[in-house]
């Protein structure tokens, strides 16, 4: 996990040190062991680096290649740089040191920009190939490592500055920065709960999206739009081969453990995230079987006081049967609340998924004893685990077969149904089923996932925004379904899982939380070869009469628990909707005030304040509306700017 900061100048003027120094800062929580800085004419460079592979200085960044021409800011891990470096050095290259940095700066020596389809890692990097002056940069598949860019205008004539950040945050301290709310952004951000590339929240600055690279020619023609690449995708097969169950299973346990295997290079102490759901433990289960033990490993988890949210029993029956050496940590609603402001800080960009507060805690908690920890994330997406998966046939043939009277019938029942502030409760669950409509798979997944559906934006968003709004945020689904090569309607479901909530909201969520406190976290089951045999595998073995993860489960029958196997899928959740009508009633009151809401322009203060009495009242659930508009106020007093610019 590090940090980086790059400005450019196509004119070759001298770049401002001060400017650059305070990007590199802004990320500073991401590498907490070391900061470089390197200026060339037209271009400055920044980075924080935390020490995982080679610490020596060797490995230190921004780095030069051996004729100083080329230079390179990078984040993340490259799983093959071994091999990679063998048949560089076949080629003739030689190195200094033994990190994965120095592979990645001479293989684009080597290879150009074709390099991407030889690396496989997490990584976002940014590379200065001063020669050429070009600048090139790019998002590892899955889009674990974020990364962010801005062309900042000047004045008197002067093309514009290029600049790129870790974090939105790192783009803040450059002059003329237009940090103003994008209403397009904002609209979308309210139906996705975070906002889809490539805008991000500010008018100034996009976002790569996972899998994409982008360059721009600063000699040429530096006021030409960037050249935006794909250079991988989803690779599902137009028709699926026959596959035995025994063989996909057999094959996910050898890839996932030849991924946690490649997840285990360190010269820094490494541990696990292990929840007590199936995906931590079949990490945890793989890294026992690599290591053939459990005395080499450190697992981590927390509990909650709350007893429907709480998993870590779990947690602790799969460290007990692998042996691990297991660390808890239980907390209740007051620890959760106390860090607050501290996740609101270190989100520059407003994300709506409570389960980040645990995250935080979980990974401040992981860093007392490690610098890298695996966790499980990816599962769900790959092997159809969320209950949405579920939910998917059954919307199919509501909408479809029963008759509208009946619908409009279970519509007003459920309306009257007593709201529960319970994890996943059967008021929340049948009203959500209800908001995803009769429209095709990924569209109607969102609407379940949505705090607001577009047609309720209008009413929510103060009158003078809405035409400036998204009037169709699903519409980036429609355009996702057309660049897939999906053609099974479970793949596309899967294909969309994999490429908006996955790097959008779950990727987001974690990078944050771990770096904010100097912690790398590696996901063996977003390994680039476990996600291709993922996509070639049949959906009937994904999910089969009922029982999600069906290939998976196989795959771990004796090697964990048969009840950690069997049981539920539950998410890493917070009970938000009772936090807000007991300890957060205070500041939900605060921040949603009329008065306020009326100040920065944003939102209806009538509508928002009808979903506060819905909830409040127990009229209604309305935990993901309010929170989704909670997270943004605290973005907002945090980085926002008002939509004047002022």
């Amino acid at each position: 996990m590090c940090g980086l900061a790059a400005l450019f100048d196509p004119t070759g003027a001298p770049i401002d040190r001060q400017v650059v120094e305070q990007m590199t800062r802004a990320v500073a929580p991401r590498g907490p062991d070391a900061e470089g800085l390197w200026f060339g004419p037209g271009a400055g460079l920044g980075h924080r680096r935390l020490k995982v592979i080679d610490v020596s200085d060797a490995g230190m960044q921004p780095m030069a290649s051996l004729a100083g021409d080329v230079h390179v800011v990078f984040n993340g891990e490259i799983y093959n740089f071994l091999d990679l470096r063998a048949e560089l050095m076949s080629h003739g290259h030689s190195f200094r040191s033994r990190c994965d940095t120095e592979v990645l700066l001479v293989a684009y020596q080597q290879w150009g920009e074709d390099m991407l389809a030889r690396i496989d890692g997490m990584f976002a990097f940014v590379i200065w190939d001063e020669r050429k002056r070009r600048v090139f940069a790019a998002r590892d598949r899955m889009g674990k490592k974020p990364l962010y860019y801005a062309r900042v205008r000047r004045g008197a004539g002067l093309p514009p500055l290029l600049a790129f950040g870790s974090e939105l945050k790192a783009l803040l301290p450059i002059p003329g920065f237009d940090r103003t709310v994008s209403p397009e952004a904002l609209g979308r951000y309210l139906t996705f709960e975070y906002v889809p590339p490539p805008l991000t929240i500010f008018e100034g600055a996009r976002k790569l999206d996972a899998s994409q690279s982008v360059a721009f020619d600063l000699h040429h023609d530096p006021t030409a739009s960037p050249n935006l690449q794909r250079y991988w995708d989803l690779p599902f097969p137009a028709a699926h081969e026959a596959m035995q169950a025994t063989e996909a299973a057999s094959n996910v346990w050898a890839l996932l453990k030849r991924a946690v295997e490649k997840r285990l290079v360190a010269d820094v102490p490494l541990g696990v995230f292990l929840s007590g759901g199936l995906d931590s433990s079949a990490v945890a289960a793989a890294m026992h079987a690599v290591l053939g033990g459990g005395a080499g490993i450190t697992t981590f988890s927390i509990g909650f006081s709350d007893p429907s949210y709480d998993e870590s029993s779990h947690a602790r029956l799969v460290a007990k049967h692998l042996g691990t050496n297991h660390h808890e940590d239980i907390v209740d609603a007051k620890a959760m609340l106390n860090v607050l402001p501290q996740v609101s800080r270190l989100l520059d960009e407003p994300l709506a998924d409570a389960s980040i507060v645990p995250t935080f805690l979980l990974s401040r908690f992981a860093q007392q004893h490690v610098t890298v920890a695996l966790g499980g994330d990816g599962g769900d997406e790959l092997f159809a685990g969320y209950p949405t998966f579920a939910a998917d046939r059954w919307g199919q043939l509501y909408f479809r077969y029963l008759p509208k009277r009946m619908q409009a019938a279970v519509q007003a029942a459920a309306a009257q149904l007593p709201a529960s502030t319970k994890y996943f409760s059967l008021d929340f669950k049948l009203n959500q089923f209800l908001r995803g409509g009769p429209l095709p798979g990924p569209r109607r997944h969102q609407r379940w996932m949505a705090s607001f559906l577009p047609e309720e934006q209008a009413s929510l968003l103060s009158p003078d925004l809405r035409p400036l709004a998204d009037a169709d945020p699903l519409s980036l689904i429609d355009t996702r379904i057309g660049l897939s090569s999906a053609r099974d309607k479970r793949d596309l479901l899967m294909d969309f899982y994999a490429r908006f909530y996955l790097p959008g909201d779950v990727n987001v969520k974690v990078d944050r939380a771990s770096s904010a406190v100097g912690l790398e976290v590696r996901a063996p089951f977003l390994d680039t070869d476990l996600v291709k045999l993922a996509c070639q595998i049949p959906p009937s073995l994904r999910r089969r009469g009922g029982v999600s993860k069906y290939v998976l489960k196989r795959a771990l029958r004796g090697r964990l628990p048969q009840q950690i196997i069997d049981r539920k899928k539950q998410g890493f959740g917070v009970p938000v909707a009772r936090w807000m009508k007991e300890d957060l009633a205070p500041l939900l009151r605060d921040e949603l005030a009329p008065e306020k809401l009326t100040r920065e322009g944003f939102f209806d203060p009538q509508a928002v304040q009808g979903l506060i009495t819905d909830h409040l009242s127990g009229r209604r659930d309305r935990r993901k509306a309010l929170w989704t508009l909670l997270s943004f106020e605290r973005w907002f007093a945090e980085y926002g700017q008002g939509r004047s610019g002022v």
